[in-house]
């Protein structure tokens, strides 16, 4: 259960690798969080960064996942509940792509679709079903100022994105009553591995930032999140540009 601020004392973090899932849990952990679960494909990567967390004092576990392999979902992810309760679950995993080149290579854009999207849906439901049947937690959802509105430089990953934050909000209103709480998180363009070598949006955050509004969201309940705050208007006003006018803009 959460402790008096609002912590979770448990965390299973989906992409286990993740920059803003890892700076998540080492906020919580901060906070009192004592069990964490790293879900992600084995590699010295998953090894290190469970590594670092119990450097920390916590109790990391990790457990093999692929976005990809739904099939495995139930199987995997439900042993997890069935070693306790799970007070927070992250989903942070997801694919950035090359928009030239998945325009020009349908398998790699359905790749990613299947990773953003389809795995998330997979994986996303096996949780819910599993935090509705303990009674209690919350799924927080990565997802993204790019699924607000399609752009040209990124179509294919911003589809995916809106995708799986109109599958969360659905999701949160399904759940709505029943112990569940679910946030979606909508980061602008974050400082990380997955953007080096980008050019650098406007607004620009940081895997820290947004771990911090992750915590502070999950003590107000909020059922959706914006980082930095500023994006809520700004991709307001964005997604009500006439469309001759937004396709003359730089992005």
């Amino acid at each position: 259960m959460k402790d008096a601020f609002g912590a979770p004392q448990s965390l299973l973090v989906l992409g286990g690798t993740s920059e803003i899932g890892l700076a998540t849990a080492r906020r919580l952990i901060a906070r009192r969080t004592r069990t964490v679960w790293l879900a992600g494909r084995p590699s010295p990567a998953l090894t290190a960064a469970a590594d670092s967390l119990r450097a920390l004092g916590a109790d990391v576990r990790t457990v093999p996942f692929d976005a990809l392999d739904t099939e495995a979902h139930e199987e995997r992810l439900g042993k997890v509940f069935t070693e306790g309760d799970i007070d927070m679950v992250l989903l942070a995993f997801g694919v950035l792509g090359d928009q030239a080149r998945d325009e020009s290579d349908p398998v790699a854009a359905a790749r990613v679709a299947q990773t953003n999207y389809t795995g998330a849906v997979s994986a996303g439901l096996v949780c819910a079903g599993a935090l509705q049947a303990q009674g209690h937690g919350s799924l927080v959802v990565l997802s993204s100022v790019a699924g607000e509105r399609a752009r040209r430089a990124n179509f294919v990953y911003g589809s995916s994105k809106a995708g799986l934050d109109a599958f969360a909000q659905g999701l949160g209103d399904a759940l709505h009553g029943t112990g569940v709480h679910v946030m979606v998180v909508r980061p602008g363009f974050v400082r990380s591995k997955m953007t080096a070598g980008l050019a650098e949006a406007p607004l620009a955050t940081t895997p820290e930032a947004v771990a911090g509004a992750i915590e502070l969201g999950l003590r107000r309940r909020s059922e959706t999140v914006w980082v930095p705050g500023a994006l809520r208007m700004v991709m307001a006003a964005v997604r009500h540009l006439p469309r001759p006018l937004f396709r003359r803009l730089p992005v």
